[in-house]
């Protein structure tokens, strides 16, 4: 399998080869038309074919997206037939034990000749092919690239997978990251870089000091970059080394034309330009990849002073939505990729999933080899105080025997293990700025949740005894309830089994009925004493799409807030939020094509 592409125009070559791209060669608008297009190809089953648009309207440059958008393409993409193979590899540089003598000395040349490899390397050629051909001055005009409308509310063009080149203005290090930029016209662009993120400390920095800050932007380049622009790596980590790693071998860099910045030699596209410390702009707002819409807000300003390309170049693109999107297998990628470091620092675990319709970034699944009393809190809150780590909001842990990675499974221990009354932490913390449930921007409510068997020095859990659940009994006592619109129990009853029962609800929401008036509702009706735990959604939710119901559940809740407990007994509300539920913030409106 080829590990290492000079360019996106080779990646694309092997997926012809492979049978993994559909050509659209008929026109198309890059307003919607294409996200239609690449949204319906993305919900396909196995993530459907990577797209490749040969005549955009209005521009003379094709398009290409969810070019990594299924297991078999990102595994290419990384040059790998499985992604826990790149994690193998991680794992062997990190646990390298120093040489005894000679013999283990000649045994380390290999690894020490391939890490030798991964670091960037200056372009030697005349020219670079991404400065085949140059634009400045009044030249320049980003409106001439197919820059994608994604979404009927966004606020304008995205350019949605670009690779933004900054430097620290005090020790000079490189960082590479994956910010939106919307279109504002021919020579600027919004620059969302989150509070969090490290171009935005970049940013701090040159506000702090009052001067200009260098940017540069790359669109389209070899995967192993693309992908490691997208990665969580520590402050100050050069995403190119990752890059390289990955590559195994290093990437060439380039100079800019107008700015003190190195870029890739081999990229489709470059920006040069620059943002003013203090100059900020309305962005958004744009559909995201939580299946909603961020808000808009003020964020920087790009200012284009340079566009430099190769002479035939492919723009490329990615939609985000409602998983599953191409972003989903990126974000495997990285799950896989990350669990070793993980690993270094938290030995005991062992494996860990992040489920799609968490977003990435709501809720991880964590098995551990236990070995004392309360080492699942001790695991979550470890978590929670680790990088990126430190943005989920809900952490489930589960013992070394259950592989997180099947929802079955985890679902089994949720059933079968789960005390309301002391498997349950809430604490608050920082949250990503794309969470829309907490009732404040960028902190909140987390929940833990330990499913580990009990041992020694902790107390029992109290599991009740339950009994097989009558659905005639249960349906009764739902038409009893004021506001009710349809309900399901899961799993489907059995009048022979026995065990817990999740009844989902979903209820009209006038504007004057909170979640807790349903919950108490809800536990005060004798009938359903049978059922232990509910969650309640918005009336317009099909209850028996099972990836719906999960996405609404990870996205929509604050667990202070639309987590209520009585007598051992749960209700959470995944409905939208209101001012009756002390939610005071817009409620962003789902990502949909529909009129």
């Amino acid at each position: 399998m080829k590990t290492a592409y000079r360019n996106l125009g080779e990646f694309i070559q092997t997926l012809h080869d492979a049978g993994e791209i559909r050509v659209i060669s008929r026109p198309v608008s890059a307003r919607l038309e294409i996200s239609r297009f690449t949204d319906q190809e993305s919900k396909s089953p196995g993530g459907g074919k990577a797209l490749l648009f040969e005549q955009v309207t209005g521009s003379e440059f094709p398009v290409a997206t969810n070019l990594f958008g299924s297991f078999r393409r990102i595994g290419l993409a990384l040059g790998v037939e499985d992604l826990d193979d790149l994690a193998d590899r991680i794992r062997k540089m990190i646990t390298l034990q120093p040489p005894k003598g000679l013999k283990d000395m000649i045994g380390l040349l290999p690894t020490a000749l391939q890490a030798a490899h991964i670091f960037p390397r200056k372009y030697r050629g005349k020219t670079a092919p991404c400065q085949e051909v140059v634009h400045t001055g009044d030249a320049v005009d980003i409106t001439r690239l197919p820059v994608l409308h994604c979404w009927p509310q966004d606020g304008g063009p995205f350019i949605t997978l670009p690779l933004v080149f900054t430097k620290s203005l005090i020790n000079g290090i490189r960082n590479v990251g994956m910010y939106r930029m919307q279109i504002y016209d021919a020579k600027t662009t919004g620059m969302h870089w989150h509070i969090h993120k490290d171009g935005s400390s970049n940013y701090s920095e040159y506000r702090k000091a009052g001067k200009r800050m260098p940017v540069a932007v790359a669109i389209g380049a070899d995967p192993a970059t693309i992908y490691a622009a997208t990665a969580p790596l520590p402050r100050h980590a050069d995403e190119l080394l990752l890059a390289g790693f990955i590559r195994n071998k290093p990437v060439q860099m380039t100079r800019c034309l107008t700015v003190d910045l190195d870029v890739p030699a081999e990229a489709e596209f470059i920006l040069e330009g620059y943002v003013d410390p203090d100059e900020l702009r309305w962005e958004g707002p744009f559909g995201d990849h939580t299946g909603y819409y961020s808000l808009p807000d003020d964020y920087p300003v790009f200012h284009i002073t340079a566009i430099t390309h190769r002479r035939n170049p492919v723009y490329c693109a990615t939609l985000v939505g409602r998983p599953p999107m191409e972003d989903c297998y990126l974000a495997k990628a990285t799950e896989r990729l990350f669990l070793p470091l993980l690993q270094t620092l938290f030995p005991e675990v062992v494996d860990y999933w992040l489920p799609w319709e968490g977003v990435f970034h709501n809720i991880v699944v964590v098995a551990i080899d236990k070995a004392y009393p309360l080492h699942a809190h001790k695991v979550i809150s470890g978590l929670w105080g680790q990088g990126q780590m430190s943005f989920c909001k809900a952490i489930v842990v589960m013992d070394v025997d259950i592989d997180p990675k099947k929802p079955g499974l985890v679902m089994r221990q949720v059933l079968n293990q789960l005390d309301l009354s002391s498997d349950i932490v809430i604490t608050k913390g920082v949250l990503d700025v794309l969470d829309h449930s907490s009732p404040t921007p960028n902190f909140g409510h987390k929940i833990g949740v330990d499913l580990t068997r009990r041992v020694a020095g902790e107390l029992p859990r109290k599991t009740p005894s339950y009994q097989p659940v009558d659905p005639d009994q249960i349906s009764a006592g739902c038409k009893h309830l004021d506001g009710i619109v349809a309900w399901r129990l899961f799993p489907e009853p059995d009048a022979e089994a026995a065990g817990r029962r999740i009844l989902l609800l979903t209820v009209k929401k006038p504007g004057d009925r909170s979640g807790k008036t349903y919950a108490d509702q809800i536990l005060k009706q004798a009938s359903l004493t049978p059922v232990d735990l509910f969650v309640i959604y918005d009336e317009t939710i099909d209850l028996n799409d099972d990836s719906l119901i999960l996405w609404k559940l990870f996205n929509n809740t604050d667990p202070g807030r639309d987590v209520h407990f009585q007598d051992n007994r749960c209700v959470v509300d995944a409905c939208k939020k209101d001012a009756s539920d002390g939610h005071f913030r817009d409620w962003p409106d789902e990502l949909t094509f529909d009129a």
